[in-house]
C-alpha cells in the first residue's frame, strides 16, 4: 500500500464531522479515537457517532478503540461501519479471538500498543492481524509531544512483521507532524495518525500531501 495519512478526527471540529472529514480528502482513512474514561482519562465518541460519519464520508473509518473490554465491545464498530478495528492489547482478554471476529465480520483487525508496552510477547499474533498501531503517546488526549523512546520499539515491530511476511501494516500515533513523520518512517512505520498537524494547519488537504511526501523520503 505504501505511504498512508489517516488524520485523527479527535482533532477536528466535532460539530461538523462531515464538512471536516470532506476538508481532507485526501486522506487515505479517517482515524476516530473511541476513549471511555476508563481504559484511558477521557470520554469522546461511540458506535453511533461512527455510524453516522461511516454514512456521509468518502474515506473508510479507522476505530482506535481505547476502552476496556473491546472483547465484547469491538464487534459492534465493524457493524456500525468501522473498516479497520483496533483494539488494545492491554485491555483484550483474548487478542486472538477478537481478532479473527473482527476480520469475520469483514474489517481489518488491529492490535495497539501503549508506549510501555512491548511487541515482542506478541509475535505469534502477527498472523492474526492487519495492522500494528505502536502507540507514540500515553493515549487520552490529543495534542501530546512524540515520544522518542518509541522509536526502536518501531524498528523492533517493522524486523517482526518483515520475519512473519504477510501485508501487515505498521501504524504510529501520537505527536506526528512534519517534525517527526520522517523518523517514525525510517523505523519502519507506513501508516501515520496525525490530529493536530492537520487540523491546526490553513490548509488540512495540503498538510495530509506534506505529510504523505515527508513520510515518503524514509520508506522502508
Amino acid at each position: 500500500m505504501g505511504i498512508q495519512i489517516t488524520p485523527s478526527m479527535l482533532a477536528s471540529d466535532f460539530a461538523n464531522l462531515e464538512t471536516e472529514a470532506a476538508r481532507i480528502s485526501g486522506a487515505d482513512w479517517l482515524h476516530m479515537d473511541v476513549m471511555d474514561n476508563h481504559f484511558v482519562p477521557n470520554l469522546t465518541l461511540g458506535a453511533p457517532v461512527i455510524e453516522a460519519l461511516a454514512k456521509v464520508a468518502a474515506q473508510p473509518i479507522d476505530a482506535h478503540l481505547m476502552i476496556e473490554d473491546p472483547d465484547r465491545w469491538a464487534p459492534s464498530y465493524v457493524e456500525a461501519g468501522a473498516q479497520s478495528v483496533t483494539f488494545h492489547v492491554e485491555a483484550a482478554k483474548a487478542p486472538v479471538r477478537l481478532a479473527r471476529e473482527i476480520r469475520a465480520k469483514g474489517a481489518r483487525a488491529s492490535m495497539a500498543l501503549k508506549p510501555a508496552t512491548p511487541i515482542e510477547p506478541y509475535e505469534d499474533l502477527l498472523p492474526e492481524l492487519d495492522m500494528v498501531l505502536v502507540m507514540t503517546v500515553e493515549p487520552g488526549f490529543g495534542g501530546q509531544k512524540f515520544l522518542d523512546i518509541c522509536l526502536p520499539k518501531i524498528q523492533r515491530a517493522r524486523t517482526l512483521i518483515d520475519k512473519h511476511g504477510g501485508d501487515i501494516w505498521l501504524q504510529v500515533d501520537g505527536g506526528v507532524s512534519l517534525d517527526t513523520i520522517e523518523r517514525c518512517a525510517e523505523a519502519g512505520a507506513d501508516v501515520f495518525v496525525a490530529g493536530s498537524a492537520v487540523f491546526s494547519a490553513d490548509d488540512p488537504d495540503a498538510m495530509v500531501a506534506e505529510l504523505r511526501t515527508h513520510a515518503g523520503r524514509h520508506t522502508h
